[in-house]
């Protein structure tokens, strides 16, 4: 997957979706279709809980320092030490897929 290319940009934008929540890198984007879960020095935060959407929303300007994606995780950790994971784990599918990826160069991959 080419997303080491979102390290050392800022995420530009969150957009909260119908059902799926998309994070800009000032060109690529990632769509979360499976609900992401905000991990910061004050502990876990997922959909529906408070302060949730604001939490992401926090990270808006903040640069990517590293990517990772293991068998059932992709991990998004910031400049800030929070960081976004998203479940690839075939029980937590909200649907045919998890995420899918629009990099710089228009390849699109899909998890």
């Amino acid at each position: 997957m080419k997303m080491a290319e979102i390290v050392g940009r800022c995420l530009s934008s969150v957009e909260f979706v119908h059902d799926y929540i998309q994070f800009r890198f000032d060109g690529p984007c990632l769509t979360a279709i499976t609900s992401p879960v905000l991990s910061t020095e004050n502990g876990r935060v997922t959909d529906g809980d408070p302060g949730y959407r604001d939490g992401l929303c926090s990270e808006i300007g903040i640069k990517v320092a590293s990517v990772w994606v293991a068998h059932d995780e992709l991990r998004i950790e910031f400049a800030s030490s929070s960081a976004i994971s998203v479940s690839l784990r075939d029980k937590d599918y909200l649907g045919p897929e998890a995420i899918n990826y629009l990099a710089s160069d228009g390849m699109i991959t899909v998890a």
